[in-house]
């Protein structure tokens, strides 16, 4: 026969299964499936807005010149090295000139013998026009003697046809003198547009700067367009900032600035947006601006070098009293976006209008909520309308504290 159990025993058997039955009912209850969602809570309070928008940039010239020569050829000498200050007009590099001397004395000569040619046409020209006087002379004597029957028609004829003869010669020497003029006009144009390629050879300073870059050397061949140096302007360093354009909102020439390079990260330095450009990058979706010291010497005394990377920061005027909420309670649901508020001890969505943003995380909202209302900060998982929540002080993810957006 089976041996039954006492009753004792029995009785504390089912103690235990009901404490085990309802551990497992207080465990699913408390953390497993069935459990409340554990959330944060903030009160929508009234208060003034600071926003900032934020973005980084580089540092670069607004200034800058590629010094270079018009026509290929040969570098002769470079007399400049990356670094050094140069003043506008300054002799930096030296192209070989090949030909160009022997070209421009060629030039001088033939201008010369030009001039000579011209001298020659003036005095011919003074020569045509004394004969031509002689002729009108004795052409008009002629006449009256002709006139006077004392000389035969012939002999007047004569006579007039001298005359023609030296109007023709006059006009011939003034033609000659015409284009003995046009010849030293046109070898003088020569001459400036080949003393122009021989200047070209001379690569000068087009104003002051700074030598930033040295792209070729001695004996190296260019071609035209090519830069052999690089010049800045130091006193022109600004800042292309990028800025994200969904944040870009109140970007304005004149907004005060906060610049932190790199190289400093713990000196800010004040400048101002100098520029918005119209052009904004479609790919990366940010808008570009550029961005001044607010002293040009400032620049040089920190140390800034072109390319390095800044953080800049500026501020937007100051929003009147509105309601604020955390930027981290603002969620996106079913193509709306709001909150999560408490009703009743349940969470309840609710859409809202915003307003601007601050750097420190807060929220201007323009319509949805009123002071007071209780919304979710963080929440330990996903929410939904009417859910059993539970209202902690802060999160617990994997045994450290922490803020579970």
């Amino acid at each position: 026969m089976k041996r039954k159990l006492p009753f004792s025993r029995r009785i504390t058997l089912g103690a235990l299964v009901l404490v085990l039955v309802g551990a497992l009912a207080w465990v699913a209850l408390r953390t497993g499936p069935l459990a409340a969602t554990r959330i944060t809570v903030m009160r929508v309070q009234e208060g003034r807005l600071a926003p900032a928008i934020f973005g980084i940039g580089t540092v670069e010239a607004r200034r800058s010149w590629m010094v270079g020569p018009t026509a290929a050829g040969r570098v002769l000498a470079v007399r400049v090295d990356v670094g050094d200050t140069v003043k506008a007009g300054q002799l930096l590099a030296d192209m070989d000139p090949v030909d160009l001397d022997q070209r421009l004395a060629a030039l001088d000569a033939s201008l010369a013998r030009a001039g000579s040619t011209q001298a020659a046409a003036q005095a011919q020209l003074k020569d045509a026009a004394a004969r031509r006087e002689l002729a009108v002379i004795n052409a008009r004597r002629n006449q009256e003697l002709a006139a006077q029957n004392f000389i035969s028609a012939a002999a007047l004829e004569s006579r007039m046809q001298e005359k023609a003869s030296a109007d023709a010669a006059l006009q011939a020497a003034q033609a000659n003198l015409a284009g003995t003029g046009q010849d030293v006009a046109r070898q003088k144009a020569e001459r400036a547009g080949l003393q122009q390629q021989r200047g070209n050879v001379r690569l000068l300073a087009p104003a002051d700067g700074v030598v930033t870059s040295r792209d070729a050397e001695a004996g190296t061949t260019v071609v035209a367009g090519q830069p052999v140096l690089r010049l800045i302007d130091p006193a022109s360093l600004w800042v292309k900032l990028r800025v994200d354009q969904g944040r870009s909102a109140g970007l304005a020439p004149g907004l005060t600035a906060s610049i932190v390079l790199r190289s400093h990260p713990g000196a800010p330095v004040p400048g101002q947006v100098a520029r918005v450009e119209l052009l904004a990058d479609s790919v990366t979706e940010e808008r570009i601006a550029q961005v001044a010291f607010a002293q040009a010497p400032t620049a040089r005394a920190m140390g800034a070098s072109v390319g390095e990377l800044a953080e800049v920061t500026l501020q937007l005027p100051e929003t009147a009293s509105s309601l604020l909420v955390p930027s981290a309670s603002i969620q996106h649901r079913q193509g709306e976006t709001g909150v999560w508020r408490i009703e009743h001890g349940k969470p309840v969505f609710a859409p809202v209008r915003l307003g601007v943003r601050s750097l420190d995380g807060q929220v201007q909202v323009l319509d949805g909520l009123k002071a007071g209302d209780e919304v979710v900060v963080y929440s330990q998982k996903a929410l939904t309308p009417g859910a059993r929540v539970q209202v902690v002080d802060t999160l617990i993810q994997d045994g450290h504290k922490g803020a579970v957006p």
